[in-house]
């Protein structure tokens, strides 16, 4: 293992424990050691992950270790079925289990017929060589494979989102601006926001959607596997900007043959252009006498920065500066990986222009944390009302990030 400065890049455990860690009337029992899920939970409890799935550790010391015993699963999971009552045991191996060959499936099968009323649900990538958006991915994919029942399509139409994890910054806020938008747009309601805001039955329901929005490219398998099995259509993509959204939301109303609601669409943009109205003229300044302060450089998820550089860069002309993602697999579309080594050079040489980040690097650079996009973060959310950076009201939220940066400067 390397020596790392700030936070390294995420195991696959992470993401496999973000993405479950919000899903309701749900346990989940970590095979490791006990100081893992202590600060995972205080970690989920600083984005604003409250009252959700119940989060266990068995524990391990050296003995099990060094003859594997698993005494400690099947005890731990005794104590949890009588204390919670869950529908669904989540089971998630850590670093040394995997290092060791504990056969996490294999005991979950021999323990499940004790508990008939209970489903145990293993899952792998706990080791150090998967990170945490194959994680994500692999997590959401066994959900969508194992839960979902079969249903048939709601009578009014709905939709599920897919993707919208607690590793993202603002997680929260960006789906309920989707809720909202839909809802304003075409009426319908969500079934299933997986996995922020979501229930062990609302994701067995899911099948019933008339269409699912996968909002983060690790959503597209499960996506690919809901349309073969039930013939949901599925759109990818996050909407950023007036433009965007708008383009995004017509989309939607081709994949899902549903009519919009021309009067919301209207007054949505209508408000947003009246919002920003006061301080086009003096983006338009400063892109034509000061270009080098109109630069955009963004870090985080490779889906959140390409939808934010092209709202910024496309709609305000905005000039795009030193762009980079978090995780190797997305490096592509002029949107490069960017190790520690690379990442920090390239805020430090950050001089002018809007900088948009994790929070751990803004602050390490002593800039300005409000334009923070993405994690590790350095602050507590104890709430989901913060404004959002997708949608309507997300275009209108980045311009005046931006605009309050430039006088800022």
């Amino acid at each position: 293992m390397g020596l790392h400065r700030f936070k390294p890049l995420p195991s696959g455990r992470m993401g496999i424990l973000w993405t479950l860690a919000t899903i309701r009337d749900a346990a989940l029992v970590e095979f490791g050691c006990m100081g893992h899920m202590l600060y995972s939970g205080v970690t989920l409890k600083r984005a604003g992950v409250h009252d959700a799935c119940k989060l266990y550790s068995t524990h391990i010391d050296e003995t099990d270790i060094a003859l594997g015993g698993t005494e400690r699963l099947s005890h731990t999971i005794d104590t949890v079925v009588q204390r919670d009552q869950p529908r669904v045991i989540f089971f998630l191996p850590s670093s040394i289990p995997e290092v060791i060959g504990t056969d996490l499936p294999a005991l979950c099968a021999e323990l499940q017929p004790e508990y008939p009323g209970v489903r145990l649900l293993p899952f792998g990538y706990g080791g150090f060589n998967v990170t945490q958006h194959r994680g994500v991915q692999e997590a959401l994919l066994l959900l969508g494979q194992t839960l979902p029942a079969e249903v048939k399509r709601t009578p009014q139409p709905t939709f599920n989102i897919i993707g919208s994890c607690a590793d993202l910054f603002r997680f929260q806020a960006d789906a309920l601006e989707l809720v909202r938008i839909m809802t304003g747009t075409f009426g319908i309601q969500p079934l299933c926001v997986m996995t922020s805001d979501t229930s062990i039955a609302e994701i067995e329901h899911m099948g019933g959607a008339h269409i699912n929005l996968v909002i983060r490219r690790e959503g597209e398998p499960v996506a690919r596997h809901l349309e073969q099995r039930f013939g949901t259509p599925y759109l990818s993509g996050r909407p950023y900007g007036i433009d965007g959204t708008r383009r995004w939301l017509e989309e939607v109303a081709e994949l899902s043959g549903l009519t919009a609601d021309a009067s919301f669409l209207k007054a949505q943009q209508k408000l947003s252009r009246q919002q920003l109205a006061s301080v086009i003229p003096s983006l338009q300044h400063i892109v034509r006498a000061h270009p080098g302060e109109a630069a955009l450089s963004l870090g985080g998820h490779a889906d959140v920065v390409k939808g934010i550089l092209s709202f910024g860069c496309g709609e305000l002309s905005l000039a795009k500066g030193t762009c980079w993602c978090d995780c190797p697999a997305m490096a592509g579309e002029g949107i490069p990986y960017f190790s520690e080594d690379e990442w920090t050079r390239a805020v430090q040489d950050h001089k002018k222009g809007y900088l948009m980040a994790s929070g751990e690097a803004l602050e390490w650079a002593g800039r300005n944390t409000d334009l923070q996009i993405s994690n590790p973060d350095t602050k507590w959310r104890l709430h989901p009302y913060e404004p959002p950076f997708m949608g309507f009201r997300g275009a209108v939220h980045l311009t005046n990030l931006w605009i309050n940066e430039a006088i800022e400067d």
